[in-house]
């Protein structure tokens, strides 16, 4: 949708005019047959149809360009009216600086900023709105350091409050506790098994040994055997030999 067109002031030539809305062109892109037309309202058009809406050539968005720059300065020096005229807003400034205008109007309607409050003011009277906005905090005058809202005041109880306070860190420790504890208790576990895992590993490797060391004695044990055997044969030979 473009500008209200009963905003401006004086002539607005017609080639300024969006050929679907009638209003005065926002942001507005040109068709190869040089029709003018809001963004928003020939995006729109193209969603339905394939042809412009003035003369029915055939178009879509890829033939869409900016408009000329002679037509763009021609709309830019438009000048027009604030949106916020009906608050009392007396501002007439050109179609290039209105956006800048408006932001920053007085007398633009703006939410409260404070969460909860639901109320629109003009923002020239949003600081007296603030002081005395029933959703405004503030710190507890008694101390507590609690905040709390305007409109609980009267229903504030500081021990009750600190009490609620004191439960919820209670609660929040326990938990913090246990779960230190599962924690604990789950690495401990994981220890234990493969301190076990790392014993029964020992314990073959020690039966290993002891296998080895086993089959190493039964095998010097035999050499001694055939050592003195063959001594015995050497002393038998020796004694026959002295014989002869």
């Amino acid at each position: 949708m473009g500008y209200d067109i009963e905003r401006f002031v004086g002539y607005v030539n017609e080639g300024l005019l969006c050929s679907i809305c009638r209003d005065v062109l926002e942001d507005p892109l040109q068709a190869p047959c040089e029709h003018a037309f809001c963004t928003a309202c020939i995006h729109g058009w193209l969603v339905h149809h394939s042809n412009c809406p003035e003369d029915r050539q055939m178009i879509d968005v890829s033939l869409l360009r900016p408009l000329y720059r002679y037509m763009k300065n021609d709309l830019n020096r438009l000048q027009l009216h604030c949106k916020n005229r009906e608050y009392g807003c007396e501002m007439v400034c050109s179609l290039e600086s209105i956006d800048r205008h408006e932001r920053e109007c007085e007398y633009s309607q703006i939410p409260c900023s404070n969460a909860g409050c639901t109320v629109q003011i003009e923002r020239r009277n949003l600081e007296g709105h603030l002081a005395v906005c029933e959703y405004r905090s503030r710190e507890c005058p008694n101390g507590c350091g609690y905040t709390i809202l305007s409109a609980e005041d009267t229903q504030h109880n500081c021990v009750a409050e600190l009490r609620t306070e004191l439960e919820l860190l209670r609660s929040e420790m326990i938990c913090r506790v246990e779960e230190a504890k599962h924690e604990m208790e789950s690495r401990l576990d994981s220890q234990r098994r493969h301190m076990v895992q790392k014993e029964s590993i020992l314990q073959n490797e020690i039966e290993e040994l002891k296998s080895q060391m086993s089959r190493m004695m039964s095998d010097v044990r035999s050499l001694m055997a055939a050592e003195r055997q063959h001594r015995q044969e050497l002393e038998q030979a020796e004694l026959e030999k002295r014989e002869l």
